[in-house]
């Protein structure tokens, strides 16, 4: 696995992108639903605020505060990143790009919020991100050996991943084929990739 202090920079890129992608958008764009049930686009946003905003300390404290009700801690967290208009959660946003704060968790797994939160945002608009192959590899790496949070390595057990657009390859079984993003977002649980996945035996 590269090394974290390696894998900031690549943080930080794709919250800049994701923050360029969303400077243009109208008042109704950004109630959008996204990818995440009963989040709009701008809930989804603030939430990656969050996320790149709190320690492990204050993520303490609030999952004690909510009484370990970890839904509850993230509605509420969200809701302070909100902002009154749009324009304020996108504000919101651009003061953490270069954030290296980040709750208990790998570093790796903070890209991960990175980009699958901003597929979460961008699939629903219309938007579309050429990523880096090298991003997009590590994070497969990373959700095919791990059950953290998404339980990811354990929604491809016993097939074998194949990306159709770079070095990714993992498990065995009946092949599984797509592009290295279409599988890391099936990994993650979301179900509007699979159709872009081809199945063999």
């Amino acid at each position: 696995m590269t090394r974290p202090r390696d894998i900031w920079p690549l943080i930080h890129a794709e919250r800049a992108a994701l923050a360029d992608d969303l400077a243009e958008l109208t008042d109704e764009q950004w109630t959008t639903p996204s990818l995440c049930e009963g989040l709009s686009v701008r809930e989804v946003l603030a939430h990656i605020t969050v996320a790149a905003g709190i320690g492990p300390m204050n993520w303490l404290a609030g999952v004690i505060r909510a009484r370990f009700d970890f839904d509850r801690q993230v509605a509420e967290r969200l809701a302070t990143r909100l902002g009154a208009t749009p324009q304020e959660t996108l504000a919101a946003f651009r003061a953490v790009v270069a954030s290296r704060t980040k709750p208990p968790l790998p570093v790796v797994a903070m890209l991960g919020e990175a980009i699958v939160h901003g597929e979460d945002i961008r699939r629903p608009l219309g938007i579309r991100r050429a990523y880096p192959i090298e991003t997009l590899t590590l994070l497969a790496e990373y959700y095919s050996h791990s059950n953290l949070m998404l339980d990811s390595k354990q929604h491809v057990q016993g097939v074998r991943l194949i990306a159709t657009d770079g070095p990714f390859r993992y498990g065995t079984g009946p092949e599984v084929t797509g592009t290295t993003l279409a599988l890391t977002m099936a990994m993650t649980g979301r179900k509007g990739y699979w159709e872009e996945l081809t199945r063999t035996g």
